[in-house]
């Protein structure tokens, strides 16, 4: 007997007691095989108690699962924890991505041609013209950029937080983080790790009027400037610390120039402590370059570990 996959539907939820029940009614009326999942963030409106009347009220498949510590990161790492599909798909739950095209982004994990499906809210230029926040966007467009740069991808949005996964990326995507940058990384894992990514443009709708962004203008700016510098670190330890090394070298020999100019005059150095100085700072250079080429090496041994363990679960799949 055939079997179908199984579909589930993850609302990471936050205070959203004013557009969870519309949310949920929604992606159950274009999906309605599918199960939703509920993950309440630690809400204090309410928001758990509407979403599990929802689901009695409508005969909705799914479970409101409850998470206490803050940050979609930690939501959506209890997700994938507890649960178990073939499909995942993941949105917020403010009415802001359409549930009309769910089904569009889950066909191509369903007919096997991604591992990733990223609903592309920048392509058609609506986002741009929704957003109110002018620097989440300018902090949107230097995170794509660099990733794009380093990957030599073509990605529209990294950011987007309406996406569908293959089992085999959600099983395998190791979450670290605990708060929103969590789209930005599933976006690096997957370009790092070669998981296929496909865009899907999609609508993208401001929050209804007393719905509030649970984003913080500079507070958020802050951690996308903390998160470029991960970016270049962890994706990229070579490059990121030979930056570094050549700075401390160039600040090394600056240092050092009046010692020189002692040597060339009177063949003597005057300036011992400032020698001494300089001296220290190459070699700090020297042992910066050589940690990112350590780093460089231990990042490539761990690609061919993941591969393996994609292919003994692959095997493993086959098999069953």
């Amino acid at each position: 007997m055939h079997q179908y996959p199984s579909i589930a539907i993850i609302l990471p939820a936050f205070n959203e007691a004013l557009t969870i029940e519309a949310t949920i009614l929604d992606f159950h009326q274009h999906l309605p095989e599918a199960k939703i999942y509920i993950i309440d963030n630690c809400s204090n409106d309410g928001t758990g108690v509407i979403a599990r009347q929802v689901l009695e009220k409508f005969a909705v498949e799914g479970f409101v699962i409850y998470e206490p510590r803050k940050g979609k990161g930690n939501a959506l790492r209890t997700a994938f924890l507890k649960i178990d599909a073939d499909i995942y798909l993941m949105s917020d739950a403010d009415m802001t991505y359409p549930a009309n095209l769910a089904r569009d982004l889950i066909s191509p994990i369903l007919n096997g041609e991604a591992d990733m499906v990223v609903g592309d809210r920048h392509s058609n230029g609506q986002y741009a013209r929704e957003n109110k926040r002018l620097f989440h966007e300018l902090g949107n467009s230097l995170v794509r950029f660099l990733i794009n740069l380093f990957f030599r991808a073509k990605l529209f949005d990294v950011m987007s937080g309406y996406r569908a996964f293959s089992k085999d990326f959600v099983k395998t995507y190791p979450i670290l983080v605990s708060g929103f940058q969590i789209e930005t990384e599933m976006t690096l894992h997957a370009l790092d790790k070669r998981f296929r990514i496909q865009e899907i443009p999609v609508s993208y709708k401001n929050r209804q009027q007393g719905s509030v962004s649970k984003l913080h203008t500079y507070k958020d700016g802050l951690k996308v400037l903390i998160l470029i510098i991960k970016i270049f670190r962890y994706y990229r330890p070579l490059l990121f610390f030979t930056v570094l090394s050549t700075a401390f070298s160039i600040l090394g020999l600056i240092a050092s120039i009046p010692v020189f100019v002692d040597w060339i005059e009177y063949r003597y150095i005057y300036h011992l402590p400032l020698a001494i100085f300089a001296t220290g700072i190459e070699i700090f250079a020297l042992m910066l370059f050589g940690i990112g080429l350590i780093l460089d090496s231990l990042g490539h041994y761990h690609k061919m570990e993941y591969e393996c363990l994609r292919l003994r679960r692959s095997d493993a799949n086959d098999k069953s």
